[in-house]
C-alpha cells in the first residue's frame, strides 16, 4: 500500500520523478507543491474504486471539493 502511494505521488508530482526536470530551488516551493498535490488527491479527485474522495471515505469530509474550494481554503 505504501509503495503504491509513493508511485502515485512520483507519477503525479514530477518534482519527485527526476532531479533534472521540474525541480524546486527552494524547500518551501517543494513543500507547497507536495501539499497541493496531496490536498487535491484527497479532497478534490474522485477515485473510481471508492466512487468518492479518500477524505469522504474516511469520514473527514461530507462533500466533494472543487478546485476553487481548495484555493479558498489555502488563503
Amino acid at each position: 500500500m505504501i509503495e503504491r502511494a509513493n508511485l502515485t505521488l512520483r507519477t503525479h508530482c514530477k518534482r519527485l520523478a527526476r532531479l533534472t526536470l521540474s525541480f524546486s530551488k527552494k524547500k518551501e516551493n517543494f513543500e507547497a507543491a507536495i501539499a497541493l498535490h496531496l490536498a487535491y488527491y484527497n479532497l478534490v479527485k474522485s477515485h473510481g474504486t471508492l466512487r468518492m474522495t479518500p477524505a469522504m471515505a474516511a469520514g473527514v469530509e461530507k462533500s466533494l471539493w472543487t478546485v476553487n474550494d481548495l484555493v479558498d481554503a489555502a488563503k
